[in-house]
């Protein structure tokens, strides 16, 4: 009975409470954590634990959350004003080894475009330059649309776009000095653009006159630079030169812009060779007619050693074209015979050159696509 009237008495169920909450603040743990009656037993002592532990887990959860939302606001920054710089950077050396034997001939040569990685810089500059063409035809400037078909239109929009970014770029800039990067980066994309849209153009049996005239342009223009320079300081000139050399080469990989450039590069010669003749070895232009004569038979050397096999294996390799040009070449290296009295090396250089192109002449399937007169001169 004793112990019965110890249980039901308030006021010692009153101090156990009292000290079960003393020791609770002593212990660390929160007030809302303790109680005020003594009905609180060991299950919900246990409940209240846990939910204090549970208030922790999530505090620092939501503070590990804080710092990684701070995190992402700052490469956002980041991010924002790095779109503000240069995306060619002066001090960025060329990525796709475009560049790579300049002036060296190479019969294993080998193609860029499998090491390039600069793919976003050339989307951007290839966006830039179509949404000027647009914008200048919406304008009213360009009146007339190249075709109607809009795909090709876009492909035909791409390769003019290119082709003048190209040749503005050759007449503005240098490839020494600070300019040096800029240029490579630049002038590889552009000749790269040019290659995808012939490529393209290609591929959809669209090569037409409109397709013509736009290569024809850029030979001529890219030609005139190599022989006669730019408005390049001269103590540089004649390695600009070597540069709009090694633009052409790297274009001739496609076989329809390759045989076109030594279609007008060898009747350049024939020209050149007649203009020679006549002119006076003390005259001023001498040297750089002379100059450019050593390029222009170095560069039908570096197409026939390079590209010729190759451009054999495509299905749009014009046999026609490669009468003409192969007629083209036997007919200045007897243009350039003319000249023996005066420079003998000319004829060495092409008598090189010729020698190379009637041995890999010789092969399969080039018989089949020459005429017999033609292989009667070539063998004969």
């Amino acid at each position: 009975m004793e112990n019965s009237s110890i249980e039901l008495d308030p006021s010692l169920k009153l101090a156990i409470a009292m000290a079960l909450a003393h020791s609770r603040r002593r212990q660390g743990l929160p007030p809302s954590a303790t109680t005020t009656t003594a009905h609180h037993d060991d299950s919900r002592t246990k409940f209240g634990d846990n939910s204090v532990a549970d208030a922790i887990k999530w505090k620092n959860k939501a503070k590990q959350r804080k710092g990684e939302i701070l995190k992402l606001k700052e490469d956002l920054q980041i991010a924002e004003e790095g779109m503000q710089h240069d995306l060619f950077p002066q001090n960025i050396s060329c990525k796709c080894y475009f560049y790579d034997n300049l002036g060296q001939l190479s019969p294993s040569h080998g193609s860029y475009q499998d090491r390039i990685n600069d793919v976003f810089h050339r989307r951007f500059l290839r966006q830039v330059r179509l949404a000027e063409r647009k914008k200048r035809r919406l304008n009213g400037l360009l009146v007339q649309s190249y075709i109607s078909d809009s795909a090709v239109e876009n492909e035909l929009e791409q390769l003019k776009a290119s082709v003048d970014f190209l040749v503005e770029l050759c007449e503005t800039s240098s490839p020494t000095g600070a300019e040096e990067a800029n240029f490579k980066n630049r002038s590889h994309q552009a000749a790269d653009f040019i290659l995808a849209a012939l490529k393209d153009l290609s591929l959809g049996g669209k090569l037409d006159e409109t397709t013509k005239s736009i290569v024809s342009c850029l030979i001529m223009r890219l030609m005139q630079m190599m022989c006669n320079g730019s408005q390049n300081d001269e103590s540089v000139l004649y390695s600009f030169r070597i540069y709009v050399q090694h633009l052409m080469r790297e274009l001739g990989g496609d076989p329809y812009i390759g045989q076109h450039i030594v279609l007008a590069v060898s009747q350049r010669i024939s020209m050149a060779a007649e203009s020679l003749l006549f002119m006076d070895p003390f005259d001023n232009a001498f040297p750089k007619m002379h100059s450019s004569i050593y390029l222009m038979i170095q560069l039908i050397e570096f197409l026939i050693s390079d590209y010729l096999l190759s451009w054999s294996t495509r299905r749009d390799f014009d046999s026609k074209l490669l009468e003409d040009w192969v007629t083209s070449v036997f007919h200045a290296g007897k243009a350039l015979e003319l000249l023996e009295t005066r420079n003998a090396v000319y004829i060495l250089y092409m008598e090189r050159v010729t020698g190379e192109l009637t041995r890999l002449l010789g092969r399969d399937p080039f018989p089949r696509m020459l005429k017999p007169d033609t292989l009667g001169r070539l063998f004969g």
